[in-house]
């Protein structure tokens, strides 16, 4: 099944980090080709520390095989292998955030996953690099297409292109 992650960090070589997740996840044994990446975008932190650094978030689309439980275990374990401690506190900088965004058409709503993503709809950070790979997907749950959303969204915070060679 078609399946998205966001990725995003603020602390360290946060290009490093982002470069770093990818290759595990593309590494991870049930996820399989296509794979879609977009750019990487430079943005405000939201609902973070005060003087929270800028973010670098990406997303990458690929094939996925197996249960979304199992791939968010997995997601975690490279989250915690790039320096994320599982004790930190909600929306407070951090060297990698692997968000799973979408598994297929699967509808999960428990304690440690809910798909699709419950925010990605209105979070400009997940809708611009995901508006380069899929624009024109409608997401589970809404009416309008990916580029829709973007155009539609009052979200505060610039979103700037970092880069797309990555």
């Amino acid at each position: 099944m078609r399946t998205a992650v966001g990725l995003g960090s603020n602390l360290g070589d946060r290009l490093g980090n982002l470069r770093a997740a990818r290759k595990a996840i593309l590494g991870l044994s049930n996820v399989r080709p296509p794979i879609l990446c977009s750019a990487i975008y430079e943005t405000d932190p939201v609902g973070c520390e005060p003087g929270a650094e800028k973010f670098l978030n990406a997303v990458v689309e690929f094939d996925y095989k197996n249960d979304p439980a199992s791939l968010l275990k997995q997601l975690i374990q490279i989250e915690e292998g790039l320096g994320r401690r599982r004790d930190h506190k909600k929306n407070v900088s951090r060297t990698m955030d692997i968000d799973l965004l979408y598994c297929g058409d699967r509808r999960i709503n428990n304690k440690p996953l809910q798909l699709p993503h419950p925010r990605m709809h209105q979070r400009k950070f997940v809708l611009e690099p995901l508006a380069d790979i899929r624009p024109t997907l409608i997401l589970l749950g809404q009416t309008k297409t990916v580029r829709e959303l973007l155009a539609k969204l009052e979200e505060s915070g610039d979103v700037a292109c970092f880069t797309d060679d990555w």
